[in-house]
């Protein structure tokens, strides 16, 4: 039997219907396991997705708490910019608490790193760092925190379930 396709740009990654076990399975850590990070990866994967996907809507939500308190434009910028990616990016990955489910989850792993390394970077490039050194800190900060947490994250594919 032929599975359903979803596709993004010319990939097409198949999906499994969900039964009514699956459908109603509250356990945090469900779902296909994702591939690991560059084909190894020798670090134990102990956060649960969901809390990974909350932890993501609340990085956004603290880049943009930061844009709106502060007089920095170059700071609101890159704090409205940090929150605008990760809040799309949340609300179209494969995993339970988005929209839409269209980036691959070994896709937002990678997406995850870059948006670390450009909330760590953000403050010394736009130059903020000296204006605005309480939201330079918090970018940094929470870049090095989801980087770390993407690190350790159980990602699993909530589209590509296991029957």
């Amino acid at each position: 039997m032929a599975t359903p396709h979803s596709t993004l740009g010319k990939a097409t990654f198949p999906t499994v219907p969900l039964d009514d076990a699956q459908a109603h399975d509250s356990t945090l850590s469900q779902g296909a396991p994702a591939k690991t990070l560059f084909g190894v990866l020798p670090i134990k994967r102990v956060i649960p997705m969901d809390v990974h996907s909350v932890m993501d809507y609340a990085n956004s939500a603290v880049y943009g708490g930061s844009a709106l308190m502060t007089s920095c434009p170059e700071a609101r910028i890159a704090g409205l910019v940090l929150a605008g990616a990760g809040t799309g990016v949340s609300l179209m990955t494969d995993y339970r608490l988005s929209l839409a489910k269209v980036i691959p989850i070994e896709a937002h792993e990678v997406i995850d790193h870059a948006w670390g390394l450009m909330a760590i970077a953000a403050p010394f490039v736009l130059g903020y760092w000296k204006k605005a050194p309480v939201i330079a800190a918090a970018h940094v900060i929470t870049g090095v925190g989801n980087i770390v947490a993407s690190l350790f994250t159980d990602y699993r594919a909530y589209s590509k379930r296991k029957r």
